[in-house]
């Protein structure tokens, strides 16, 4: 009687033996359960019916004073509302005062032709006379025009008085390409990397949203060159990276994504050491360590007030807004839905092992 029972129980006992493979380890089950959400969440898939989007106020790692709001906002439609096309006219120093936004005519690529830009030449040439020609007004107080107490409306909001904007305002005229199409393309490119290199900054005790900064500096092109000579997507002086990217010799590796993102966690770690602060150790990737320390060293360390006050060498504009660019990064890169309602195809992830420098 025994092998009919052997036979009866046996494909039991496969069965048995098959839920004992799929439950008994409850710890790689919490590992996927816990895996998966975190893939979609960096790497968003698009909602036909968002949930209402609210507007981060960020505290703690990466504050975002009042005072920089209009500053962030400014960055906010550069990256997600301004086209290639359009062309704002502004004030440098105070980014609330849009003059204008120009929109080129007929096809506008990426790179402009000599006809577009002479266009935006002429509309800046223009602009800068109106605003000269305001302060003349206003200095020898001849009679304002309708367009004359519209420019002042502009200077005097959020409370400023026209006599403190007033000097300089010529000067101070400066022209804002739109980028909404290539930051999009950016968030597309980052679902290679935003996993990983969230793994990097975590692994080296940082905050994971520093995975964020190449939207601000290169918009994730791995191949991307500045005119200071730095290269790659985290654009790396070849002076930086033989100190925070060592034993690369033989081959340039600031083209590397991955090995340039351990090279940037060296350099914000220390840089966060130095300055104490994630406002003055981010704007440091572009002013440099030593050029924030002597900032804080000349007016303090409250970073509301460098902005505002410090005339250091080279704190010139892309300094003064290199922080609050990377907090308008920040936001639409983690609420891409809000920004790009008809959705984002964020690109599969890439192992390090499977980025080729010469790509």
């Amino acid at each position: 009687m025994k092998p009919p029972l052997l036979r009866l129980t046996l494909p039991l006992l496969i069965l048995v033996l098959l839920n004992a493979c799929t439950s008994s380890s409850p710890v790689k089950r919490e590992k996927i359960a816990s895996v998966r959400p975190n893939i979609v969440q960096q790497r968003p898939s698009y909602q036909p019916q968002p949930a209402p989007y609210k507007p981060a106020f960020y505290t703690g790692t990466f504050p975002k004073p009042a005072a920089l709001e209009p500053a962030v906002d400014f960055w906010r439609k550069t990256y997600a509302v301004w086209q290639r096309s359009e062309v704002a006219f502004h004030d440098d120093r105070y980014l609330d005062v849009v003059y204008e936004v120009m929109t080129l005519p007929g096809y506008v690529g990426e790179g402009l032709t000599t006809e577009q830009k002479d266009m935006i030449s002429q509309r800046r040439e223009y602009w800068k006379a109106q605003l000269a020609e305001l302060e003349s007004k206003v200095r020898y107080g001849a009679a304002l025009n309708a367009n004359d107490r519209q420019l002042i409306a502009k200077l005097e909001s959020n409370g400023r008085s026209l006599n403190s904007v007033l000097p300089g305002l010529s000067d101070r005229l400066r022209s804002q390409r739109g980028t909404r199409e290539r930051f999009k393309r950016g968030l597309e490119i980052s679902g290679r990397y935003d996993l990983q290199f969230r793994k990097t900054f975590r692994d080296a005790g940082l905050p994971e949203d520093l995975a964020y900064l190449p939207h601000v500096e290169s918009s994730f092109q791995p191949s991307a060159k500045s005119s200071a000579g730095a290269v790659g997507m985290w654009q790396f002086t070849k002076a930086a990276a033989k100190t925070f990217m060592p034993g690369g010799d033989r081959v340039d590796q600031r083209y590397d994504p991955f090995v340039s993102a351990n090279g940037a966690a060296r350099y914000l770690s220390y840089a966060y050491g130095k300055l104490g602060d994630w406002p003055a150790a981010v704007t440091s990737y572009n002013h440099g360590i030593g050029g924030m320390k002597r900032a804080q060293n000349q007016v303090g360390s409250d970073f509301v007030r460098i902005v505002d006050t410090y005339d250091g060498p080279a704190f010139g504009f892309a300094s003064r807004n290199y922080y609050a660019q990377f907090l308008a990064a920040r936001e639409i890169a983690s609420n891409p839905e809000q920004f790009f309602r008809e959705g984002v195809r964020y690109e599969s992830p890439l192992a390090p092992g499977q980025y080729l420098a010469v790509e």
